[in-house]
This record gives C-alpha cells, sequence and structure tokens, in this order.
C-alpha cells in the first residue's frame, strides 16, 4: 500500500501527522509487510548469534530496516562485526562508529554480551517490529517526498531523546551523529551543509546557538513536549519547501516566504 502524501511543504506535514496512525496500520497489513512481519517473529527466537541473523536474507533486511539501516543489506561482513562486537567493551565497532543508529542496532539485539542475547527474551519481536512497521513506512513516504520522511523521523526521535536522561552535551552529539536528525536541524535552524567541517565542540555550540535563537531553547529536553517538536517541524518543512525552489505562482508561496523569514 502507497502512503497518501497529497501536499508538500507544512501543509503536507499536517495532513501526514494527523492521518500517521491509520496510514501506518493501513501499511503494516500489506501483503508484503504482513509476510515480513510473520516470518520475522516466527523465527528470530531461534537466533543466537550474529553470524546466524546476518546468514538469513529476511531476518537481516527486517533488523536493518527497523533502524534505518537498510543500505547496508549487502554489507554482511560488516554488519556482523557490529553486532557481534556488542556494546559493552569501549573499542566495539558500533561505538566508535558515528553514526550512532548502529549503536542502537547493536544493542538492541544484545549480541557479544556475557547475557543470553535479546532475541531470546520476550516480547523482543513485537519491539522490533513496531520499529520496522514505522521505519518501512517511513521509507515509503521517503520515495513520495524525502521531506516528510525526515520530518517523520525526527518527530517519532527527538521524544525518544528527550526523556533518554542522557546529558543535553550528549543529546547533541547523538543528533550530530545521525544523518537524519542533523538533516532536519540544518534545515530548520538555518545552518549551511558546511558546519559540518567544523570541530565537533564547534558544531555544538554553533547548533545550541541557533537552536537558541529560532527556537527559543537549546535544551533538547524540551522536544519532550509535543508543541515544540510541532515548532521544529513547521520550521523544518517552510524552509525545506523554500529550499527546493517553489516558484512565486505556487499557493502561498508569498506566506511562506514570510513565515520562513521569520524562523
Amino acid at each position: 500500500m502507497t502512503p497518501i502524501v497529497p501536499l508538500g511543504g507544512y501543509a503536507g506535514w499536517r495532513f501526514l501527522s494527523a492521518s500517521l496512525d491509520a496510514q501506518v496500520a493501513r501499511f503494516a497489513d500489506s501483503p508484503v509487510q504482513a509476510r515480513d512481519r510473520a516470518y520475522f517473529r516466527e523465527t528470530i527466537g531461534s537466533i543466537t548469534s550474529a553470524a546466524e541473523l546476518v546468514a538469513d536474507y529476511r531476518l537481516r533486511r527486517v533488523a536493518l530496516s527497523a533502524f534505518g539501516l537498510q543500505d547496508d543489506m549487502a554489507n554482511r561482513a560488516f554488519i556482523e562485526r557490529v553486532l557481534a562486537d556488542g556494546v559493552v567493551e569501549e573499542d566495539a565497532l558500533a561505538n566508535k562508529l558515528a553514526d550512532t543508529r548502529y549503536r542502537e542496532f547493536s544493542e538492541a539485539f544484545g549480541f557479544g554480551s556475557p547475557l543470553p542475547p535479546r532475541t531470546q527474551m520476550p516480547g523482543f519481536a513485537d519491539k522490533i517490529l513496531a520499529k520496522f512497521d514505522r521505519q518501512a513506512f517511513e521509507v515509503a513516504v521517503g520515495e513520495q517526498d524525502d521531506d516528510m520522511r525526515l520530518a517523520l523521523n525526527a518527530a517519532r526521535a527527538l521524544p525518544e531523546l528527550a526523556e533518554s536522561g542522557v546529558s543535553d552535551t550528549t543529546a547533541w552529539l547523538t543528533i550530530l551523529g545521525t544523518p537524519p536528525l542533523r538533516s532536519v536541524f540544518e534545515t530548520a535552524l538555518g545552518l549551511p551543509s558546511g558546519i559540518a567541517t567544523l570541530d565537533l565542540d564547534r558544531q555544538v555550540e554553533d547548533f545550541r546557538d541557533a537552536a537558541s535563537r529560532v527556537l527559543g531553547s537549546a535544551e533538547i529536553a524540551q522536544f519532550s513536549d509535543p508543541a515544540r517538536v510541532e515548532d521544529l517541524m513547521r520550521n523544518f518543512t517552510l524552509r525545506a519547501q523554500l529550499s527546493n525552489g517553489p516558484s512565486m505562482t505556487t499557493p502561498g508561496y508569498a506566506a511562506m516566504t514570510l513565515l520562513a523569514s521569520m524562523v
């Protein structure tokens, strides 16, 4: 089933967020998605090692897709190492990678630990499949409008980060190390992509300064409030639509320009 994304920009975001639960549920019940979910649920409990997981194409696809890492499907040796190392040891591969999604992925499966892998725990399949359904829907949305995909990802991930209990500096580093989140903040805050060439401490400082100026606060904890997430989504979608070059004849163009100049 194809997601319904009738509009771009903030109007499109408002429609998509209002219809999100119903659309995700319908998408999860589509034949292909339902078959993948059933196979994962039936099989994952028998998996006790990273090598076993990676060797099974369908399990590997669901597992990677659940964390937005589906582009790594062909990188079997790399993914097996990420999983097998786990996250307990400081020098584990996932702990060294700038993209924090790999650490979340490895930690979720629990290989590379003295404890049994989490694949053996009750409810494990349900947790991964909930992520898989949402991520697969986001990918399908991105095939129509990649800005909407980025907005959906941020609206899902930011409240989790805000409520995770990590320090504000760690939260900002997580955002800078997660490409989809970084892209949303760069656009919403009007920052150039070239900022990535700066020293990391300077980047955090510049992102914080811009957040204070645009959002009124630099604290990531603010995104535990849905209204603050919505403010960010509004800024992002307005700026993204303008950067994509709407013509002066586009309905609402003048209003979009005025709003974007104010954020």
